[in-house]
C-alpha cells in the first residue's frame, strides 16, 4: 500500500480545486491506499470552527473533512507557524491536528510515496 499526502494550500472556498482535491482524496482513501493531509498556509482555514459558507452559496468543506474518519483518513498534518500567522490555534478548529514545524515540513514530506500539491 502507498502512502499518499495531500497538501491544501488554499483557503476555503476559494474555487473548485479545493472541492476537486477533496474529492481525489475520498477517492484515493476508498480504495484503501493510506492517505494523510498536511494544511499549510490558508489552508489552515478549511477546518476553522465558524463557517457560514452556505451564506454565500459555498459547499461546506469542514462537513467533508469531518467525514474523513469514515475513509480511514485520521492524519491531518499542519504547519505551527501557518496556524500563527493566522491568529488560530488547534483548538480553534473541527479535527484534531498534528503540528509540525516549517522546518520539519520536508522531512515530513518524505515519508510518503506520493505528494500532491494544491
Amino acid at each position: 500500500m502507498k502512502r499518499y499526502l495531500f497538501v491544501l494550500r488554499k483557503p476555503p472556498h476559494s474555487g473548485a480545486q479545493v472541492q476537486e482535491m477533496l474529492d481525489i482524496i475520498l477517492i484515493t482513501a476508498a480504495f484503501d491506499q493510506h492517505v494523510s493531509i498536511l494544511l499549510l498556509d490558508d489552508g489552515v482555514f478549511q477546518l476553522k470552527n465558524g463557517q457560514n459558507p452556505e451564506v454565500a452559496g459555498m459547499k461546506d468543506t469542514a462537513s467533508i473533512f469531518k467525514a474523513l474518519e469514515i475513509y480511514d483518513v485520521n492524519d491531518i498534518y499542519t504547519e505551527v507557524e501557518s496556524l500563527q500567522e493566522r491568529g488560530l490555534k488547534p483548538g480553534d478548529l473541527c479535527l484534531p491536528v498534528q503540528e509540525f514545524y516549517r522546518k520539519d515540513i520536508a522531512g515530513l514530506m518524505k515519508r510518503f510515496d506520493v505528494v500532491f500539491a494544491g
